[in-house]
């Protein structure tokens, strides 16, 4: 195992790039994993990861330790993991992977999660992650959204990238009028309790950016206005719940 300590290390910088720049990860057409858990995930869906990371300390014993034994691995310092800024707690386990490239076009007959400008990359893993677990199948983000395949997404998804087909970079208003279910927005004016709505057959739910919700034109173009009632003190939902709150109503009547 190689041991690398020092920030001026070519290879520690090609990783920093990457951490930070979307443009890097585009260019190279690689991104960063954090974590055993996503790197599993990964490797099970794409085939085995570019390179492993491991810190010092991890080798230790643990988790970590077991996961990389007989694999090849390049060793950093402790500091340089938190150096890179991936995340606020590093695991002790990076890999370096090829960005799964979109094989499935956009299915107009499908479920399908809608995001507009929403761009704190939490909320965007967190509602990938509902949405793969709710059942949906494909991910649609406007331009404006934080990057799916950033490491900090990646992170809050869980592995639920490996079952999405993701789309960035989205005409919404183009897939909601040829969609051919029934496109729902959360918003307040006009707006249905989501306990009383109706609809029958697919669904594409249409969830906006923090503070500004989703955009007018958008909320036109939507066959149904959904509101989450809410009899306490507190007048809105962050995006993240909001979404958990309508895709498992959804689940619910689906199920019975």
């Amino acid at each position: 195992m190689k041991l690398i300590q020092s920030r001026d290390n070519p290879f520690f910088k090609g990783l920093k790039r990457l951490a930070e720049s979307g443009r890097e990860r585009r260019k190279t057409g690689r991104t960063l994993l954090d974590g055993v858990h996503l790197v599993e995930a990964y490797e099970k869906a794409c085939g085995p990861v570019e390179t492993l990371i491991v810190g010092e300390s991890a080798l230790a014993g643990g988790e970590i330790a077991a996961y990389v034994e007989g694999r090849e691995t390049i060793v950093f310092a402790d500091v340089l993991l938190r150096d890179l800024g991936l995340v606020d707690t590093p695991s002790g386990l990076l890999a370096v992977a090829v960005m799964p490239a979109a094989t499935v076009a956009v299915d107009p007959g499908k479920d399908a999660i809608l995001l507009d400008g929403v761009q704190d990359p939490g909320n965007v893993g967190a509602l990938l992650r509902t949405a793969a677990a709710a059942g949906v199948k494909q991910a649609l983000l406007a331009p404006g959204c934080a990057a799916a395949w950033s490491p900090k997404v990646l992170r809050a998804g869980q592995g639920a990238h490996f079952a999405l087909a993701i789309h960035e970079d989205a005409d919404l208003a183009t897939f909601m009028a040829e969609y051919r279910g029934t496109t729902a927005v959360t918003c307040l004016d006009g707006a249905t309790s989501l306990y009383e709505a109706r609809w029958e057959g697919t669904l594409a739910w249409v969830f906006g950016a923090e503070g500004q919700g989703v955009r007018r034109e958008l909320i036109a173009e939507a066959r149904l206005r959904i509101r989450i009632p809410m009899p306490g003190a507190v007048e809105s939902l962050n995006v993240g719940a909001a979404a958990a709150i309508c895709l498992f109503e959804a689940v619910r009547r689906r199920l019975g």
